[in-house]
């Protein structure tokens, strides 16, 4: 297995993180590459804004811990809103911003405090809404 980068290059990814599937390992194994990770999670009261009422399936403290004995996360913090986590990206000041091919061409919350914008691109069809709703996922 390829060794971390040593150096302080600071990596921020961030997401609600509900139920973890292997989209979200290989991604913070491809962040993991980079340098140092922190993981953003929107707390329960964002996730159920932005995802409905039966969202989170896991509470902000479960994901945070799960997240946080992964091995490539360095550290994990969770935001409310926008501009919380506007000025978390701010306050890290990564190097590199990772999220998501289904952000191209639209804006990035905090990108302006990264050095670099890296699109990951996504890993079959796996889907935290769909294990939720039962439905198959391709390409396991």
């Amino acid at each position: 297995m390829e060794r971390r980068c040593t150096k302080e290059i600071r990596v921020w990814v961030n997401g609600t993180f509900d139920i973890l599937h292997r989209g979200h390992l290989e991604l913070l194994e491809f962040a993991s590459k980079y340098g140092v990770v922190r993981v953003g999670i929107d707390t329960d009261s964002r996730v159920k804004k932005l995802k409905g009422n039966n969202r989170p399936f896991n509470s902000c403290d479960d994901r945070m811990y799960f997240m946080s004995r992964i091995n490539g996360v360095d550290s994990v913090v969770s935001f409310d809103n926008d501009n919380e986590l506007c000025e978390l990206i701010k306050e890290w000041t990564p190097d590199y911003l990772i999220v998501g091919s289904d952000y191209k061409n639209k804006e990035v919350i905090g990108s302006q405090f990264a050095k670099e914008v890296i699109y990951f691109d996504r890993i079959g069809d796996y889907s935290t809404t769909k294990i939720l709703s039962n439905e198959s996922i391709s390409n396991r």
